[in-house]
Parts: structure tokens; C-alpha cells; sequence
């Protein structure tokens, strides 16, 4: 009996003790958790600032290495951490998709920006990856602001850290592309702006962010900034130090209309009026140097980064892309071009360190695509390259039509290497749309300097894990894409003679460089192979939000922190 009641009390005084325990360590857990929350809060930086250069290829950094001073590239490279063997996982390396999938953290094949521009199945007419018609410019009265990110079809982190702080976040997108600004700040950004040259030479945006200008971007335009760029475009070291490109007059450039010669220097006030005003400054490295100027207004005006909230800047440096076109990738002008961008970075982190705080904001760097060296200085080399004969290619393709199935009108659109048939009249002739596409497939594939051909019925049945194939595949979307995608030999273009261009899978167009620096990053560097839909993912977890909705990527673990 005593025994009994020992028993009962002691399972009583388990009971209280248990409870009492547990109302302890629920007042410690909630303080523990209080706590925890307020370090998250802290550590997360006050400013994310994503970086795109516009056919910057990886070699690039190492090419140009010792012409770079300490505070640009070699200060990410050093502090932070350089994932050295990045590449884009699609076809087509474009503008357009390559800054949607930087931030969407997938491809094509999911958020829906197939190309710069793509033929519209629905519409039966070429569309533009940020036309939006339902909306106004806003800044100019020409119709370069009637753009959006409306054809984009997912989330990008910006829009999942606008989300997640209840829209108290701010993202701004500068570029001085239309396209390289709005696709990074995505659907919900407070604006984006994009440089309107010409005759005007201002930043403009549309209804879609705003009905008029904030009045810091207003007195930015007013200033003549822009203006005062029209001067003598010379190398900035001495040339003969070039060493790391070709010489200076050669027959690979294009050059600017007005000037005998692709050769420094370049008298752009006196050029300007014979390459459409403003524009010229897109196609020299002052077109970046702009950029960042307005990119400072913009973290000021703005005031980015000043609070616990995280903000957000994507910040696009065009020129690099305009001038690699224009001169290629071997060119002084190209060299001179990262050695200024590279100056224009270190002044961008010295004005974070001061206006942010120095270990406060968080940067990314990489590109939206590479470039192929200009196939005509690869031939002087040697090197199997060259340019495609499409008039040719047409030729042989409306007649091989012609004689197969007596009509070549069911052919709608051709463009960015895809073929797109009008498959209501393939029907209408009692035709079945897979036995086509696998004729033509079967015909292109015997044409002079096509590698590849693919059929819409073999991307959407067949699983590509390696290879070209997964690349065509990964760049795929069903609603938007072709029906035969066909793929050139290496380093064949459809392209002049003079400059670069890009669009492959090939290394050239997929090596870019992945850099990340700033707070809540390790140092370190790694020759792991990357991908360009791993970056939004690791932002989105560096800050503790959800990734972008039709993500791929996987976060990179071992760039972030652990301290």
C-alpha cells in the first residue's frame, strides 16, 4: 500500500517537475527564438546588389587579370568567392534570356523568354521579350518606354524578396538596354530604367512602374551627364601595354560611320552625329561609366540599403556587349573597354562601403552570355570556323519543299535557328505534323555546316540529361519555341564580317564568370561546374527567402557563410 503511494507521488512530482521544466525551457526557447530573429534580421545585408556584363566571357578576368587595379574585379575575386567554371545549361545565349534566368533562377524552358525576340505562334508576328503595348513611356514621347516584364512567365528573387518583406524591400533594374533592366527587377519592382539615346540622351522608364519620373532621376537627366561624354575615347594605359589583344588595325572591326579606320582614338563628339547621337556612348566604355553614375543616383535618390529591409539594385553594364559586337572579342577596344569597367567598379564599392556601409551590402557579378571570336580571324588562324550562306539555305529548303509536299506556304516563320510551321495548313492537306518535321529534319541535316537538327515532337518526348540536346532541351518552351531547331557548326554565324556575336552552346557563349562578394560570403574559389540558374536560388537563401517559383537551380552552398 505504501509502496503504492510512494509510487503515485512520485509520478506526481515527475508530472509538476516535467511541467515546470517545460514552461522553462518554452520562456528560453521564446527568448532563444527572439534573439535568433533579431541576428537574422542583422546579418542580412542591407543592399543586394546583382551584377550583370553584358558577353562578358570568363576569360576576360583572367585575360586582362594584370591590367585590373585592386578595388574592381580582383577585389571580388580576392574577398570573395569565384566560381571559375560557370556556364550557362540553355540554348539560345541571348540578351533577353540570359538576364530572366540570372534572376528567375530556370531557363526558357520555364520562364518563357525565348529569345531577344521570337515569332509569337499565336499572333503570327515577331514580338519583342519586353514589349508591352498597354503601357506609356515615361520620360520621353517616343514609344522606347512601352515595355514590361509581362512576357516573362515566373517569379525572380526580386520579386520573392518584395514578397517577402511586404513589399518594403525596394528593387530598382538600371541598364542601358531596355530588356537588361526590367527582365532582373521583375514584375513587382519599384522601377526600372533604361537609357533612351539619340537625340535626347536620358533615362526613361514606363506606366507600367510609374506615371512620371521621381525628381532625382529628373535633375540626373537635366545635369548633361551624359553629355559630357562626348569626348575623346583614347586607351587608357599607354597601347603598346596591350599586349593581351590584337593590333589595332586589322580587318576584324567594325568601326563607327565617319572614321576611315577601326583604330584609336575616337573623337566621339565629332563621330557622334553619324552614329545616332547619344547611342554612340553605348558602343564605348563610357556608356558603363554612365551607367554607374546613374546607378549612385539611383542607391541616393532611392536611398537603398538604409534600413534593416533589404534592397535590392540589378544593375546591367551594356556597353561591354555593344562594343564586343562592334570590334570582337581579340580587339584593343574590348581590352580598354573591361580595364574602364573595371575602374568604374572600384568606384561603384567605394561609394557602397561609404553610403552603405562597408561589409553591409552583398554583390553578385556574371554575365548574360559570351562571344565567339570573329570567325574570319579564326580562319586567318586556321581554326574551322566561318559564316552561313542563309540565302543559300533558303533556296535549297523552298525547293526540297516544293518537291516533297508540292507547297512551302506552310512554312510561317524562320528565326533564331528555329523553323515554325503554319500547322493548321499541314492538316488541311492531310499531312500528319510529327512525319513532317521529322522530313525536314531528315533534309536540313545533309546542308553544308548544320551540326544538329531537332524536332519539336523529339524535345517534348525525349529526356536530354548531357550534351547540346540537354541545352536545346533546357531552352525549350513548348507554347513559344519551333518546330525544328537546327544547330550550326562551332563557331559558324549567321553574322557580318566584322565583330562578335553569341547565341551557341557552345563554351565561348556559355563560360561566364560567377562572382560573389560582400556580406554573408565566404572566400574561397572553385572549379565545381556551376550554372547560371544557381544564382537567384543562392541569393534567395543567403536572405532567407522562398526561391523563385519555377526555380532549377540549386543554391550554392559552400559561397555562403557559415559564421
Amino acid at each position: 500500500m505504501l509502496k503504492r503511494i510512494f509510487s503515485s507521488l512520485l509520478f506526481l512530482f515527475f508530472i509538476l517537475s516535467c511541467n515546470s521544466q517545460k514552461s522553462v525551457v518554452t520562456d528560453e526557447n521564446a527568448s532563444a527564438i527572439s534573439e535568433n530573429t533579431k541576428v537574422s534580421n542583422h546579418t542580412n545585408p542591407k543592399l543586394v546588389v546583382g551584377i550583370v556584363v553584358d558577353q562578358m566571357r570568363y576569360d576576360y578576368l583572367t585575360r586582362f587579370y594584370n591590367k585590373y587595379g585592386d578595388g574592381g574585379f580582383k577585389r571580388m575575386i580576392k574577398e570573395g568567392f569565384n566560381c571559375r567554371n560557370n556556364h550557362f545549361n540553355y540554348v539560345p545565349t541571348y540578351t533577353g534570356p540570359g538576364h530572366a534566368s540570372v534572376y528567375t533562377g530556370t531557363t526558357p524552358k520555364y520562364h518563357g523568354i525565348i529569345g531577344n525576340n521570337w515569332y509569337d505562334k499565336e499572333q503570327k508576328t515577331m514580338v519583342y521579350c519586353a514589349q508591352d503595348d498597354t503601357v506609356s513611356s515615361v520620360g520621353t514621347t517616343d514609344d522606347a518606354g512601352q515595355m514590361s516584364p509581362n512576357r516573362m512567365k515566373t517569379t525572380s528573387f526580386t520579386d520573392e524578396n518584395r514578397l517577402f518583406t511586404q513589399m518594403q524591400g525596394k528593387t530598382i533594374g538600371i541598364s542601358l538596354k531596355d530588356r537588361g533592366a526590367i527582365l532582373p527587377a521583375g514584375h513587382t519592382a519599384n522601377a526600372a530604367y533604361w537609357f533612351h539615346g539619340r537625340d535626347e540622351g536620358v533615362w526613361i522608364s514606363s506606366t507600367f512602374y510609374m506615371n512620371s519620373l521621381p525628381q532625382w532621376v529628373s535633375d540626373f537627366n537635366a545635369s548633361e551627364k551624359a553629355a559630357s561624354y562626348f569626348k575623346v575615347w583614347d586607351t587608357y594605359y599607354d597601347i603598346s601595354s596591350y599586349t593581351e589583344s590584337g593590333p589595332d588595325e586589322n580587318t576584324f572591326e567594325g568601326g563607327f560611320r565617319g572614321k576611315e579606320k577601326a583604330t584609336f582614338p575616337y573623337d566621339l563628339a565629332q563621330l557622334k552625329d553619324e552614329n545616332r547621337g547619344f547611342d554612340i556612348l553605348k558602343a564605348t566604355p563610357y556608356g558603363n561609366s554612365l551607367t554607374t553614375d546613374f546607378a549612385i543616383e539611383a542607391i541616393k535618390g532611392e536611398q537603398l540599403g538604409q534600413d534593416s529591409i533589404t534592397d535590392v539594385l540589378a544593375v546591367s553594364y551594356s556597353a561591354t556587349d555593344y562594343v564586343g559586337h562592334n570590334f570582337g572579342v581579340s580587339s584593343k577596344e574590348i581590352e580598354d573597354t573591361y580595364i574602364r569597367l573595371d575602374k568604374d567598379l572600384e568606384r561603384f564599392f567605394e561609394f557602397l562601403d561609404t553610403e552603405v556601409g562597408e561589409g553591409q551590402y552583398t554583390v553578385f557579378l556574371t554575365a548574360d552570355h559570351g562571344a565567339v571570336e570573329v570567325p574570319a580571324f579564326l580562319q586567318s588562324m586556321k581554326i574551322p570556323s566561318g559564316y552561313l550562306d542563309n540565302s543559300e539555305t533558303r533556296t535549297r529548303f523552298t525547293d526540297y519543299l516544293n518537291r516533297k509536299f508540292k507547297s512551302s506556304d506552310f512554312i510561317e516563320n524562320i528565326s533564331n535557328d528555329q523553323i515554325f510551321l503554319n500547322r493548321r495548313y499541314i492538316d488541311s492537306l492531310g499531312l500528319h505534323i510529327n512525319q513532317v518535321q521529322e522530313s525536314i529534319v531528315n533534309e536540313l541535316i545533309s546542308y553544308k555546316h548544320v551540326e544538329k537538327v531537332f524536332s519539336a515532337h523529339t524535345m517534348t518526348t525525349t529526356n536530354f540529361t548531357t550534351g547540346i540536346e540537354s541545352l536545346l532541351q533546357n531552352g525549350y518552351n513548348q507554347k513559344r519555341s519551333g518546330d525544328i531547331i537546327l544547330v550550326a557548326d562551332p563557331a559558324y554565324i549567321s553574322y557580318g564580317k566584322t565583330g562578335s556575336t553569341h547565341g551557341s552552346g557552345l563554351n565561348y557563349d556559355t563560360h561566364v564568370p560567377l562572382l560573389f562578394f560582400g556580406k554573408g560570403i565566404t572566400h574561397g574559389e572553385t572549379y565545381q561546374k556551376t550554372v547560371i540558374p544557381d544564382i537567384a536560388p543562392t541569393i534567395s537563401a543567403l536572405l532567407g527567402i522562398s526561391f523563385p517559383n519555377a526555380a532549377t537551380g540549386q543554391p550554392l552552398g559552400f559561397v555562403i557563410d557559415k559564421n
